[in-house]
């Protein structure tokens, strides 16, 4: 569990990292999937069943993957101090907050991330993520290897990009295309026209603060594109869907030999 933080870096430098969305909350499915060799990993916990118990065992499992490591980036259900403290105490070195509106509500998640006398994180002596308490410099060096990102999702947030980006200690603004597409009143659709341009308005607008932005864009024409803009951390597939997808290809090939499907009572 390196101290070193290879997204941070890679994001400061300015180079792109590509990402895989994680839904799937399997620490099995976890190391399947670290072994593909993408930048980073998503492991989800706000639209998931995972907790911190079985996130501990996802990060292990990416951990083990070592011919081309991923790094693991969690997402917390939510903007609180609570659960920021229990990601980074299991060994979480970057954290995806989800719905951050304004500056204040950036400024408090980055007051959970960071140890007193610059924030409120609790102190926890024999953590994982100092390997037990092993490593006595971790207190000290922690602020300089963890990264936050902050996701902005509502037209409301967009107004606030600037404010959300000149708050230190937030590395990179990502931009939540399905929750956006909705406040803008097209849910589901996430490339109609004012979405997208108000997506790559966003994505000039973050650069330009210095931040890194980010996206999870499926659609590869359109991850590109958004790559092209200046997104430097991009997830282009979920492993859900690629699932889902697989499976639902194969069965449709098969299709004059399946049985019925089954009626529906509801």
């Amino acid at each position: 569990m390196p101290l070193h933080n290879s997204f941070k870096h890679a994001l400061r430098a300015g180079r792109p990292q590509i990402g895989l969305w994680s839904t799937l909350a399997s620490p099995f499915v976890s190391e399947l999937i670290a072994g593909a060799g993408y930048d980073w990993l998503l492991l989800d916990t706000e639209h998931t069943p995972s907790d911190v118990p079985l996130m501990l065992q996802q990060l292990q499992a990416v951990a083990a993957e070592q011919r081309r490591p991923s790094s693991a980036v969690v997402r917390p259900a939510w903007n609180d101090a609570v659960l920021i403290k229990r990601y980074l105490d299991i060994g979480a070195q970057t954290l995806l907050l989800p719905f951050v509106q304004n500056a204040g509500e950036a400024a408090a998640a980055v007051a959970a991330m960071r140890y007193p006398p610059h924030g409120i994180r609790g102190m926890g002596g024999t953590m994982r993520a100092s390997h037990f308490g092993r490593d006595a410099d971790y207190v000290r060096d922690a602020d300089k290897e963890l990264c936050l990102l902050v996701q902005v999702e509502t037209e409301e947030a967009l107004d606030n990009i600037e404010a959300i980006a000149a708050v230190d200690g937030v590395d990179g603004i990502f931009i939540g295309p399905a929750d956006l597409s909705a406040s803008m009143g097209h849910p589901g659709e996430l490339q109609h026209p004012k979405v997208s341009a108000a997506i790559d308005d966003a994505i000039r607008r973050i650069r330009a603060c210095g931040k890194a932005p980010g996206i999870l864009m499926l659609d590869e024409k359109r991850a590109r594109a958004c790559l092209d803009l200046g997104a430097l951390f991009v997830a282009v597939a979920t492993d859900q869907v690629l699932l889902r997808k697989a499976a639902d290809d194969v069965a449709a090939r098969y299709a004059q030999h399946l049985g019925p499907a089954a009626d529906s009572q509801y």
